[in-house]
């Protein structure tokens, strides 16, 4: 009887070469820039959102140089929309860190590759194994899935042990000689047929061994220690017009979508009732002025993140006299079309008609 890892590595391989029909347009891919661009916009990111987002970045910066040198505003404009913008600013530094010290050309080696900003264990091998063919087994949500119901491991995948645990085990049936094929292959496999939910067990090839179906676990795994409690943040964001103009920033660091825009913002512990809000005196205190004219007071908007949830309302309204605070600038409606804002404020000027915006 063949040994039950060299049958999950051989199985895997026969899916892969046979059945596999999964299309991506970074799959198959050698040149370690366009990976690594590609791994950066999935993480977090699902494959469908993700695809039109890489082939703009492509079309935009087809290499290295290009996107180092690419004015900032510009590469978080194109990313908008996708979240997590600590991504969007590692990605510029680390392009920028490799055209100016490697020339432009990507590094060759799994720890060099990992020592970049923002590339992870996960990133590292992806780009090791499907570039450079190095033997480095990728672990992702998918690898964890797979491999905890078809080997029944009930270590948690969100700790250190089990991360460990699940790493080694993930290495031991990596194929050495086709690294980047066998990664791809355990990760399309995950995505496609040992799914998260309503997975294809019944046309699985690897369901004659898998511990999930043999007993009656495939719900159950893999096994999650807990997840962290979730915070909930209330803004108000006022949108000040003062002769055709309104007034923007751009957000700081350390915080939730640095470096994009935002208009003037009120974040409070506890809900601010409408009717305080259409009196003005919160916008007032905010900027320093005595007349205010509230237009309008949009419903709650609401946006959730992976640690946070963001609940708000958009309060457009008029001033008569020019305002100077610090970080803010007045600007036309037309120019906002060329500012990066984060998803939680595009969402909202994509649907008003008064600022006949678009995103």
């Amino acid at each position: 009887m063949i040994p039950k890892n060299k049958y999950f590595t051989a199985k895997l391989l026969s899916w892969n070469k046979n059945q596999n029909r999964r299309q991506m347009p970074w799959k198959g891919e050698k040149d370690p820039y366009k990976i690594w661009l590609s791994e950066i916009i999935l993480q977090q990111t699902r494959v469908e959102q993700g695809w039109a987002y890489y082939n703009r970045f492509i079309r935009a910066f087809p290499n290295i140089e290009k996107l180092a040198n690419a004015p900032e505003e510009k590469i978080f404009k194109l990313w908008e929309g996708l979240g997590y913008y600590t991504r969007c600013k590692n990605l510029i530094a680390t392009a920028k860190i490799i055209e100016k010290r490697d020339g432009g050309i990507f590094p060759d080696n799994y720890n060099d590759i990992l020592a970049l900003k923002g590339i992870g264990p996960y990133t590292a091998a992806a780009i090791a194994s499907f570039a450079f063919n190095l033997p480095y087994a990728v672990v992702d949500g998918n690898v964890f899935r797979v491999l905890s119901r078809f080997f029944g491991m009930e270590e948690p995948i969100d700790s250190a042990v089990g991360k460990k645990i699940f790493t080694s085990l993930a290495t031991k049936l990596l194929d050495k000689r086709l690294p980047g094929i066998y990664n791809q292959a355990i990760m399309d496999f995950g995505a496609t047929v040992c799914k998260p939910k309503n997975p294809l067990c019944s046309n699985c090839l690897l369901s004659h061994q898998c511990a999930a179906v043999l007993q009656n676990k495939i719900d159950k795994l893999p096994v999650k220690s807990g997840k962290p409690a979730k915070k909930t943040r209330l803004f108000y964001y006022f949108i000040i017009d003062y002769k055709g103009k309104v007034y923007v920033k751009k957000r700081g660091p350390n915080d939730i979508w640095e470096n994009l825009h935002e208009f003037a913002l009120a974040e409070t512990t506890q809900p601010v009732p409408v009717k305080q809000l259409k009196s003005g005196d919160i916008v007032k205190q905010l900027i320093g002025v005595n007349q205010v004219d509230v237009l309008t007071v949009s419903a709650i908007n609401r946006q959730q993140l992976t640690h946070q949830t963001i609940l708000g309302r958009f309060i457009q309204c008029s001033i008569n006299q020019s305002i100077s605070i610090k970080g803010y600038k007045a600007i036309s409606y037309k120019q906002l079309q060329k500012l990066a804002f984060p998803k939680f404020i595009t969402g909202y000027l994509a649907k008003n008609e008064l600022l006949a915006f678009a995103g």
